[in-house]
Order: structure tokens, then sequence, then C-alpha cells
């Protein structure tokens, strides 16, 4: 294979939150076995690879700036799939939409999915995702059951939890950074229905959401919806949505084609982001929190009613493209995991911080989690808070503002999630992560990836040496 099929496709490529625009050599290999000549093609040319699934990352993990991007989406085979047991093997370009839409209909659903289905399985290892039931379920790869790889050097190789079992620990989490998944074997969770029974209730302010959220992380699924505009008394104040499986007795709803509906309250959902743009500035967006949250108070209050997994679980789908009513300069995304002793006291900075730098958060999440064993880990026995922010006309106001963030969180022993990341830097990803775990990380590069051909534009602003 000629170097030709690589450099003739230099294109433009973003980032989820269309706050990076960079320019990369895009290959999309059809099949794994072209995989091979791909890492030799690239160090023959003095090229790094980076690995890119559908895109989703709002940093620039899929991102390689002036090299090679391998795009795997087309890597979208089932492989096995035992409809007993729920065991399931796919390629690394499968989505999990394409998983529940498989699995559903003999009623097993994803043990773990963020909130959209678009990312791929190879994408969610990589990042080892996280959903609303992080205390219940863990991340992702606590339900993997094995998976090949074919590593830089050469080699391909099976891992699972006992079998090369420090690969596969820095492996899911490790960014793309160490080999290429071929094929992934995944545990999905049965379930008796395609619905949930969902719990709708607010909380005044920060310290009673933190409290409900941890008087609840034993349910399947719970999650805080924050009003990040709110201040003094009501600094931290939002919805909590709970919710639980349904039992083959509770004579539940059963569909096997579910999808997001085409309206909301009425409205084709293709004409709602340009109604929505006009309020994604501060002042629209603090009216909009504030009449959110008071017609949840008032209006849903312990509100309990089924809903379907797919609208529960994927609230980012509901209207496509979304994130372009940011504007321009796109959004970013910063995501604080800290104990759970310092949660309401950094919290309550971070928002009041971000207020007083005339910087607030249109969107801010809360999420209850457990500690993990994978290398790259952002877990810790706590909650995260993810805030959304519009970059501004000077993108500086907004790195300067994650720069003080990153120092609170820090600060009280809090940690970051590479996947939602792009203003970190090696300094303070070496803060968080720890000497041994980038010990361990380039001791593994060293043996997989002799020559760093893997890299991505996370890679060389966060972890290389």
């Amino acid at each position: 294979m000629s170097s030709a099929p690589l450099l003739q496709n230099a294109v433009g490529l973003e980032n989820f939150g269309h706050s990076l625009k960079r320019v990369a050599y895009v290959f999309r290999p059809q099949r794994t076995d072209e995989l091979p000549a791909l890492f030799e093609q690239a160090r023959a040319a003095g090229l790094t690879i980076g690995l890119r699934g559908s895109g989703r990352s709002y940093g620039d993990a899929a991102l390689n700036t002036g090299h090679i991007v391998l795009e795997l989406g087309a890597l979208t085979r089932i492989l096995d799939w035992n409809a007993e047991t729920g065991v399931i093997t796919a390629e690394p370009g499968v989505t999990i939409e394409q998983l529940w839409r498989h699995a559903l209909p003999h009623g097993w659903w994803p043990p773990v999915v963020p909130g959209t289905m678009f990312p791929t399985l190879g994408g969610c290892l990589a990042a080892n995702i996280h959903g609303k039931n992080n205390w219940q379920a863990g991340p992702i790869g606590e339900h993997v059951v094995q998976f090949t790889a074919l590593l830089p050097n050469g080699q391909q190789v099976t891992c699972s939890p006992q079998e090369n079992s420090q690969l596969f620990y820095a492996m899911i989490s490790g960014m793309g950074l160490l080999g290429i998944f071929t094929s992934i074997t995944l545990q999905l969770k049965k379930v008796h229905s395609s619905h949930v029974r969902v719990t709708a209730w607010t909380q005044p302010d920060m310290a009673g959401m933190l409290a409900a959220v941890d008087a609840n992380k034993d349910e399947d699924y719970i999650v805080g919806w924050l009003d990040a505009a709110a201040r003094g008394r009501s600094l931290g104040r939002g919805q909590l949505h709970r919710a639980t499986y349904l039992h083959a007795e509770d004579n539940a709803p059963q569909q096997t084609t579910l999808d997001l509906p085409a309206s909301i309250l009425g409205i084709p959902k293709g004409v709602l982001p340009p109604l929505m743009a006009p309020f994604v500035n501060n002042f629209g967006a603090g009216l909009v929190n504030m009449a959110k949250y008071t017609a949840d108070r008032w209006l849903h209050n312990n509100k309990t009613y089924l809903q379907s997994l797919v609208e529960f679980n994927f609230l980012l789908d509901y209207i496509p493209g979304w994130e372009r009513i940011y504007g321009r300069n796109g959004l970013v995304q910063h995501q604080s995991f800290v104990p759970a002793a310092a949660a309401e006291s950094t919290f309550r900075e971070i928002l009041k911080l971000a207020q007083r730098r005339g910087l607030p958060p249109y969107l801010a999440v809360l999420k209850r989690h457990r500690p993990d064993k994978f290398l790259l880990s952002h877990a810790v026995d706590g909650f995260s808070l993810a805030l959304d922010f519009r970059v501004p006309s000077q993108p500086a106001r907004l790195v300067s503002l994650a720069e003080e963030m990153d120092a609170i969180v820090l600060a009280n022993g809090g940690r970051f999630y590479f996947a939602k990341d792009g203003t970190l830097n090696a300094e303070r990803a070496r803060a968080y992560l720890g000497a041994e775990a980038l010990a361990s990380l380039q001791a593994l590069k060293a043996q997989t990836d002799p020559d760093n051909i893997l890299q991505n534009d996370l890679y060389r602003r966060c972890l290389a040496n």
C-alpha cells in the first residue's frame, strides 16, 4: 500500500463542541485487517496516528493536528450475539445506538451509556464512559468481558481482567494511546421492559441537591440538573431524576422500536435550534434556568411517570445539532470529580467564581460516582459536576476561568475526565493522575508502541513526557 491514500486526504476536523478546528490526514478503514499496513505506512512517513470514532469528545481526544486520523466508524459488524446470556461481541465502530437497537428486542440493554447514543464502543472504552448509574454500575469498562486489540508493535492481543490484565485496565481509559480495539465483548443488562419508572423532584440549594443524590445513589439511575444562574441561598438549586428498572410483574410496556419524539411541546425538532439561539447568552440562559426550575418546583414536583430507556438516557440527542446554537466559537465543558466531603464547598466556589467572571455555565449536571481500577481513571467516591460554557469572543477569558476552577478542584482532591476536557495542561494532569499512573502509562507505551505512533492532540497537551 502506498502512502497516497493517507496523504491525499487532509481534511478539516472539529471536536464535538466546535471550539477546536484542526486539519489532519483522515483514513477510514473498512476492515480490521487493513490496520497493520496503516501502522507501517505511518511509521515510514514519520507520522503519528490518532484514533477517532464518531467524534463526540468535547475536547481534542479525537484530533491529531497535521498527522493521521483513523476514523473507525466503518467497523460496525456484530461478530457474535447470545440472546440468552446477553453477551455481545462487536467491532469498535458499533455505536451505542446500534447496540441497543440490536439487543433491546431480546430484553437486554447496554449496562452503561452516556447522554448520547452516537459514540462508538471503541471510543466508549477508550474514555471509559460513565452514565447516570455510575454508583450502581460503575464505568463501562467493568462490563467488558474481554477485548482483542492490535498494538503498534504488530502484536494482536486478547485482554480481560484475568488475561493481560495490566493492559486491559490501561487500554480501557487509555484514550487510544496504546492500541486499537478490534473486537469488544460486553455483558449487557437484562431488562424486563423498554421503560423505567422516573420520579422528578426539586431541591432549593446545593446542600439539598447533594444530599438527595447521595440518598438515592443505590437506585438504578440518579441525576441532578442545576440552575447554574441561581445565586445566594439558592445557589446550586435544581431538579433531580431518579429512575428504576421495571420488573416482569409490573406489566410494563414492551416496545422493540423506540425513537426519540419528532417534536417537543408540539414544535418540530428541526426548527428548535433557531428558536433557542436567542437565549444562548447570559441573560437568556439565566431566564430559561429560572423558568425551568420554577416550573419543575410548582408544576412537576414529586411527579412519577414511565419513560422509555431511550428517552431517559439520551437527553443530548433530543435536538439534533443543539451544540451549534452556542455560536461560531462553540462550547467547552468543564467536568470535575470531587470527593463527597469536599463537594459542596468546591462546587459552590466554582459556580460563584464563574458568575463573578461573567461566564456562567448554561447547563449543569450533577452525578454520584465511585472509584474504579482503571489506569487513567477520573472517578472518586464523590460527585461530578459538568458545566457547559459558551466560548466568548475572547476565548482567553474562558481558558483563564478553567485554570482557576482546576486549581479549586485539585486543592480539594478532585479529578478530571479526558473525554470532556479541552483546557488541562500537563502540570494539572500530573497533579491528579499521580506519578505512578503516568509512569505505568509510559512503560506500557514503550512496550506496545515503541515508536510512539499512537498520539493525539490530548496526548501532546497533557500526557507526553
